[in-house]
């Protein structure tokens, strides 16, 4: 099953975590000095916060799915649409090491695909059999271009 994934820049993280925790009616499951994450079921949303640069609000959505299968399937329907598509493999960001990819809407939203293989203990480490950086796509930007940047992890 999938579970949808917002991902926003905030100023100010405490303040954001009690105001997240107070309207999820729950304390983030991952809390570290720049980073906040809620793995929620109702609605079933990973919701996560960073106060690493980027300007505050929205930085990118999308789908983490719970295996691979899923997470090939998502990948098909991008291709098949002729999306352009930003495959980064297994990376590692937001504490985590993931398998992911990355499309980019007409209006330039970007949307990543992914699946959590473990978590990690910092924000951004490089997996030593990836070559990619944690990035997300420039907004407006076609998707082929990664961003490396200490902001943009999800």
């Amino acid at each position: 099953m999938k579970r949808f994934h917002v991902h926003v820049h905030v100023e100010d993280l405490a303040k954001s975590v009690a105001f997240y925790a107070k309207l999820f009616g729950a304390e983030p499951t991952r809390l570290e000095g720049d980073y906040a994450k809620w793995m929620l079921e109702d609605p079933r949303i990973n919701f996560a916060i960073s106060s690493r640069g980027g300007q505050p609000g929205v930085d990118h959505l999308g789908f983490q799915t719970d295996d691979a299968a899923e997470l090939a399937e998502l990948k098909a329907r991008a291709q098949a649409a002729d999306m352009a598509l930003l495959d980064e493999g297994t990376t590692t960001c937001c504490y985590a090491e993931s398998e992911k990819h990355w499309v980019t809407d007409p209006q330039g939203v970007a949307w990543e695909h992914f699946h959590t293989l473990a978590n990690i203990p910092t924000f951004n480490q490089k997996a030593p059999e990836s070559s990619a950086a944690c990035c997300t796509p420039p907004r407006g930007k076609p998707v082929g271009i990664p961003v490396k940047s200490a902001s943009s992890c999800c």
